[in-house]
C-alpha cells in the first residue's frame, strides 16, 4: 500500500526554473583576445608573440582593479613578473587618439590613447617621439584585438611596450585622470601556458535520479515534472534571445542585482532540495517527522530546519561575492540550482532533444560569432562579462587557475551543463527502463561524449588565445550526435525518437 507523501516546505521552485531564461547566456570563457592578424607575416620589428598582460593601476595612491590587456606584435617586450616592473605615471594624450604629435607632456609616462583614427603603429611612433615610456590603447569595446603591423611597416622601430585594454577599464582610468587624479600603471606579462578544463558534469548525475523505482508512477511527483515539447524548445530559444538582447542594451548595476537575487532564490531552493534528499537517505527516520505550518499544512520538520541555513548561506555569498573565496559559494549554489532544474525539466525523447539542442546550438554560435557583425561586438560575451561597474551575472561556474601565478578563472555557463545534462538524464532513464547494462546502454557513452566535448571547448579556448567559445558548438555533436549514431547502429533510433509519447499523461509542458 502506498503511503501518503508528505510535502517538503514549498519554496519558489518556479523562480529556479525561470532562471533557465538565463542559462543560454552562459559560455565557456577565458580572457578574450580576438584574432585579426591572419595573413600578416612576421617582419623585423613586428615579430613579438602576443601575450596577455596584467595591468595594475593606482589612482591618488589607492590601488584600483587589476585588468587584463594584450600586448602588441611590435614594441619592446614587457617584464615577465610584477617584481620586474616599475610604477610609471599615466598621462592622457592630446589629441585623444594620438594620430598626430601629442601636445600634452608624455615624457617618462605611460600614454593613454583611444583606439581609432590611424594604425596602431602610428600611435606607438607618436608616443615614442613624445618621450613616453609606454603606450596603453583603450579599445572601443570589451574585447581585446591583436595589434599587428600594416603592409607598409617594413622598417618599424618601436622601442616602447604597447598594450591594449578593454573599453570599460580604460574609460574608468581616463575619467579619473580627466578630473585631475594622478594615475600610476604597472604592466607585467601574463603567460597563458594552458587552460585547465574542469569536468563538472559527472557529479550532478547521481543526485538527479528519482528516489525509487516507483517514482515514475507517483502522481504527486509527476505534477512537479515539466516535460519539454518541441514547440516549447523553439519558443524558449526565442524568449532567451529577446532576454539576452534586453540584458545587452539595459545591463546596469540594478539589473545585475536583480539577477543576483534570482540566482540566490534558485540556489536556496536547489540547496534545500539536495540537502533534504541526502539527509533523508542517510538518516531514514528524519524524513518522517512533520510539523504543521499556517497556509502550508503538513511539511517535513527537516525541511523547515534546513531552509534558514540555506538562506543564510546565499546571503553571505551575495555580501562577499567579490572576495577571493566567493567562487566556492557561487559554485555550490549553482550546482544545487542545476540539480533542481534537471529534476524539474525532462526531455521525453530524442525528437524533442534534437529540437532543443539544435536550437541551442544555433543560438550559441549566432550570439558569440555572428552577432559582432550586426552589433559590432559579441552580445554573448558582453552580457557574460557584466557591466562597467564590475557586476556580472552569476549564472556560471568558476574555478580558479590554481597553478597560474597570475590568477584568473576558468568558467562555464549553466546552459552548457543544463542542455546536454537533460539529454544525459534522458539516456539514464531510457537505460533503466530497458534494463540495459553499462556498455550496451547510452548513459556511459553520453557522459564520455560530454567530457570529450568539454575538452574540445577548452582546447579551442587555448588554440584561439582565450577568445570566448560557444561551448554548445562542441558539446551538442558530442552528446546528441553520439546517441543518434549509437541508436542508428543498434537499430533503436525509431524507439528513441518516439520514446515516452504518452498523450494521456497530465504533466506540465514547457
Amino acid at each position: 500500500m502506498a503511503t501518503p507523501r508528505r510535502r517538503e516546505l514549498p519554496l519558489p521552485a518556479l523562480a529556479a526554473f525561470l532562471l533557465l531564461l538565463l542559462l543560454l547566456a552562459g559560455r565557456a570563457a577565458a580572457d578574450d583576445a580576438s584574432s585579426d592578424d591572419r595573413g600578416h607575416d612576421a617582419s623585423p620589428g613586428c615579430n613579438n608573440k602576443f601575450q596577455l598582460v596584467k595591468v595594475k593601476n593606482w589612482v591618488n595612491g589607492t590601488q584600483g582593479t587589476t585588468v587584463i590587456g594584450l600586448s602588441a606584435r611590435f614594441g619592446s617586450p614587457l617584464p615577465r613578473t610584477v617584481d620586474e616592473a616599475h610604477r610609471t605615471f599615466a598621462a592622457l594624450t592630446s589629441p585623444p587618439d594620438l594620430c598626430s604629435n601629442s601636445t600634452s607632456k608624455l615624457t617618462n609616462s605611460i600614454a593613454l590613447a583611444a583606439r581609432g583614427g590611424c594604425p596602431f603603429t602610428a600611435k606607438a611612433e607618436f608616443a615614442q617621439a613624445a618621450g613616453a615610456a609606454g603606450l596603453v590603447i583603450i579599445n572601443d569595446d570589451e574585447e581585446l584585438y591583436k595589434m599587428v603591423c600594416g603592409d607598409n611597416d617594413t622598417s618599424l622601430n618601436v622601442t616602447i611596450p604597447v598594450v591594449m585594454v578593454p573599453h570599460s577599464a580604460g574609460k574608468n582610468l581616463k575619467d579619473l585622470l580627466d578630473h585631475g587624479a594622478r594615475g600610476t600603471i604597472v604592466c607585467a606579462s601574463l603567460w597563458s601556458e594552458f587552460v585547465a578544463c574542469e569536468q563538472i558534469d559527472e557529479h550532478y548525475n547521481q543526485l538527479t535520479r528519482q528516489p525509487g523505482p516507483n517514482s515514475g508512477t507517483n502522481n504527486t511527483q509527476d505534477k512537479e515534472i515539466l516535460e519539454i515539447t518541441a514547440k516549447g524548445a523553439g519558443v524558449f530559444v526565442i524568449v532567451a534571445s529577446v532576454f539576452l538582447l534586453l540584458l545587452f542594451y539595459f545591463m546596469s548595476s540594478w539589473v545585475a542585482w536583480l539577477l543576483i537575487v534570482l540566482f540566490c532564490i534558485g540556489g536556496v531552493e536547489g540547496m534545500h532540495v539536495c540537502l533534504v534528499t541526502i539527509i533523508s537517505r542517510i538518516f531514514k527516520g528524519w524524513g518522517n517527522n512533520t510539523v504543521q505550518l499556517p497556509f502550508y499544512g503538513e511539511v517535513l520538520a527537516l525541511s523547515v530546519g534546513i531552509v534558514p541555513s540555506c538562506t543564510v548561506f546565499a546571503i553571505l555569498w551575495a555580501v562577499y561575492r567579490h572576495s577571493s573565496f566567493a567562487w566556492i559559494g557561487q559554485d555550490i549554489l549553482g550546482i544545487c540550482l542545476m540539480i533542481t532544474v534537471l529534476q524539474m525539466a525532462r526531455l521525453p525523447n530524442i525528437r524533442v532533444a534534437s529540437a532543443l539542442l539544435s536550437a541551442a546550438f544555433v543560438y550559441d554560435i549566432f550570439w558569440v560569432f555572428i552577432s559582432p557583425l550586426i552589433f559590432h561586438e559579441s552580445v554573448m560575451i558582453a552580457v557574460a562579462s557584466g557591466d562597467s561597474s564590475g557586476e556580472a551575472i552569476p549564472m556560471l561556474l568558476r574555478i580558479p587557475r590554481f597553478f597560474d601565478p597570475w590568477g584568473g578563472y576558468d568558467m562555464i555557463g549553466f546552459g552548457d551543463i543544463i542542455f546536454p545534462g537533460l539529454l544525459v538524464a534522458f539516456s539514464y532513464r531510457f537505460d533503466r527502463a530497458g534494463k540495459k547494462g553499462i556498455l550496451n546502454g547510452y548513459f556511459l557513452w553520453l557522459t564520455v561524449g560530454y567530457a570529450v566535448g568539454l575538452f574540445l571547448t577548452y582546447l579551442a579556448l587555448f588554440l584561439m588565445d582565450g577568445h570566448g567559445q560557444p561551448a554548445l558548438l562542441y558539446l551538442v555533436p558530442c552528446t546528441l550526435g553520439v546517441i543518434v549514431v549509437l541508436g542508428w547502429i543498434r537499430g533503436e533510433l525509431p524507439h528513441l525518437w518516439n520514446y515516452g509519447r504518452r498523450p494521456e499523461n497530465s504533466v506540465g509542458e514547457v
